[in-house]
């Protein structure tokens, strides 16, 4: 038979899914999988059953009801001072991985080039590829994962279409520094190129620090597409509706690619985003201190078990360096190990590197009950005694 699509076949089983499986068949404590294990606001749910009688269960807008635009809208507005036109600046999306890839796609030809930082969402170089596009890869170092400001303009030229921006950033918990910001915003402006800022993690943001997204800054406006992610925000990632706020130019094309990846997301679950959006402020700006208490407990306890625990400025994940522990062989090793053998699962982090990554970091996922974090760092603390 003839073969199929190349670049798709040549990727394995994620390894998310593989520590997983790893998980369930060893009866594990998972931290692995970067989901909540806690449901969102109680209102969303009511809403959503209500609108699923009240409204048609029919095909809506491509770019999504007028609801859920209009309070995508207010909320730039409310939270950063963003100015937003909903009928042509918002879109919806199944995801905000459907937004990335809408985005990737419609914005880049063949032999473009982008920017991206590493360690990286693992959706990002795939869809790259799929574009006809080339990566083009700045490395961050730990443990504080500052730009390197000379390599990032050196990647820079006239073939750069595209700077890709996760901040705050997967997996690293880092963000971006308005300084760090200023630089990116220059270069961009001064390359005439574009920037798809995957925000997902907006208001996962600790130690009183604030969310500054890029498009604020000066000449990005119309040159950047903002990702926003109602799965982080209200903490119901299965729901899979994500949205954009974009110049009416650059949206007018994304929506295209967007209409032939999967056209809409389901109404009664756009509706429901909406009324937590608007209503629901003070469940989803709590969740932050929430979590950062989790990771300081998690911080202070891997500390104390021997982990070297890298800085953790947000997001859901924070990385540990497991050589003091004296085990010899490599993170997938280490995880493998400690799913097997501790009862723990956790991601190796060189699997979130597109070249050869550090071998001596792992992954932790802290956005668990808390019994279920105490419960793994009492099988972390008798397994290293």
């Amino acid at each position: 038979m003839k073969e199929m699509n190349a670049l798709f076949s040549s990727y394995g089983t994620s390894v998310f899914e593989v520590m997983s499986r790893l998980a369930m068949e060893h009866d594990t404590i998972n931290l692995g999988q970067g989901f909540p294990d806690e449901e969102g606001p109680e209102s969303l749910f009511e809403v959503l059953r209500s609108t699923t009688r009240e409204f048609p269960n029919q095909y809506p807008s491509m770019l999504g009801v007028p609801e859920l635009r209009q309070a995508v809208a207010r909320h730039n507005q409310r939270f950063y001072g963003i100015e937003v036109d909903w009928e042509r600046e918002v879109m919806v999306s199944s995801g905000a991985t459907e937004s990335l890839a809408a985005a990737i796609l419609a914005i880049l030809n063949p032999g473009d080039e982008v920017i991206v930082f590493e360690p990286l969402y693992d959706s990002y170089l795939p869809m790259i590829a799929r574009a006809g596009a080339i990566a083009r890869i700045v490395r961050l170092e730990p443990p504080s994962w500052d730009i390197p400001l000379d390599a990032l303009e050196a990647v820079f030229n006239d073939r750069t279409k595209l700077l890709l921006l996760n901040n705050p950033m997967n997996p690293t918990g880092k963000v971006f520094t308005p300084e760090e910001l200023s630089v990116i915003a220059d270069l961009v402006n001064r390359y005439d190129a574009y920037v798809v800022c995957d925000e997902v993690y907006e208001h996962l943001v600790f130690d009183g620090r604030e969310h500054l997204p890029l498009m604020r800054l000066p000449g990005m406006r119309e040159r950047c597409v903002r990702i926003g992610s109602a799965g982080k925000t209200f903490s119901m990632t299965g729901w899979k509706v994500g949205y954009m706020t974009g110049d009416a130019a650059l949206l007018s094309v994304i929506s295209k690619a967007h209409q032939f990846l999967v056209f809409t997301t389901p109404p009664n679950l756009q509706r429901a985003v909406a009324h937590g959006l608007d209503n629901e402020q003070a469940w989803y700006t709590g969740l932050a201190p929430s979590l950062q208490e989790k990771r300081d407990l998690m911080t202070r306890e891997l500390s104390r078990i021997g982990f070297d625990v890298l800085p953790c400025a947000s997001t859901y994940f924070m990385n540990a360096d497991f050589r003091a522990l004296g085990f010899e062989g490599d993170d997938v090793a280490f995880c493998r190990h400690l799913t097997i053998e501790a009862g723990v699962t956790v991601v190796p982090l060189s699997a979130l590197y597109a070249q050869e990554g550090y071998q001596h970091l792992v992954r932790f996922c802290f956005c668990k009950r808390l019994p279920v974090l105490e419960g793994a760092l009492e099988r972390l603390a008798a397994h290293f005694g």
